[in-house]
């Protein structure tokens, strides 16, 4: 007969497993009320019940890696407001297709037409089929790169920065960048070409970078690595946030 001591001592072994595993807190909850006939048919059940486990946690650690600001679904977008390339469809853009393919996708339009919106949706759509995503905005970006270029730690970030499939870079071109920080996103940029893709989002035509890097041949190295094997999606119509401010503008 089995007593209270002995029970604990599994159940201690039991929990210390699943952690091991990577199962999660809930794995062990309710595995003794799976039904069975065979054996086989409860060993079968528990793994996969672990598999299913193993994938929800996963997932919810890319999405908290991710870091994003706020998380965004397909269901309340506005598609009707952006316009599509011929090489693009809506079905592709929503699968997130453009990263098999390591290419990358440029959102260009005024502020509060939804690009950050579209962006975290795919991202998050992303984290949910495994892969490693990570949003930016463009100056938190820079300042941790100079953060880590000044504490000669630049090496190990920029490596932190190559584990990811994806870099969501938000908001480029809403302030300008110091030469240094031009200089190390290059490095970022230079790194991403043909190996993993981007989702940049912007208001300013290719034309006014130089804007943002004060340096015409940095901004000219910059705009040629991305914009081959990207593709550019125009958002029109008005800010979605002036449309619906409780202020009245009458």
């Amino acid at each position: 007969m089995t007593n209270l001591w002995e029970v604990n001592e599994m159940n201690t072994a039991l929990y210390d497993y699943a952690k091991k595993l990577r199962l999660g807190k809930d794995f062990l909850e309710d595995f003794e009320d799976i039904p069975f006939t065979t054996k086989e048919e409860y060993l079968t059940k528990v793994f996969e019940k672990a598999l299913l486990s193993q994938q929800i946690n996963r997932k919810n650690r890319l999405l908290k890696q991710a870091k994003f600001e706020v998380f965004k679904s397909f269901d309340s977008y506005e598609f009707e407001n952006i316009e599509l390339p011929e090489t693009v469809t809506l079905e592709s853009l929503k699968k997130g297709d453009f990263i098999e393919k390591t290419e990358n996708l440029i959102f260009y339009g005024p502020v509060g037409t939804g690009k950050t919106h579209l962006s975290t949706a795919i991202g998050i759509e992303l984290c949910n089929k495994g892969k490693k995503v990570k949003f930016f905005k463009v100056a938190t970006l820079v300042n941790e790169l100079i953060e880590a270029y000044d504490k000669s730690d630049l090496r190990r970030y920029m490596a932190y920065l190559n584990k990811f499939d994806l870099l969501i870079l938000d908001e480029w071109g809403y302030i300008p960048i110091s030469l240094k920080g031009a200089e190390l996103l290059f490095q970022v940029i230079a790194d991403c070409y043909e190996r993993k893709s981007l989702i940049i989002t912007t208001n300013l035509e290719f034309g006014k970078w130089i804007s943002i890097f004060m340096d015409k041949k940095l901004t000219s190295a910059i705009i040629d690595r991305i914009i081959h094997h990207s593709h550019l999606i125009y958002f029109t119509g008005e800010s979605y946030r002036i449309k619906n401010s409780t202020i009245n503008t009458k």
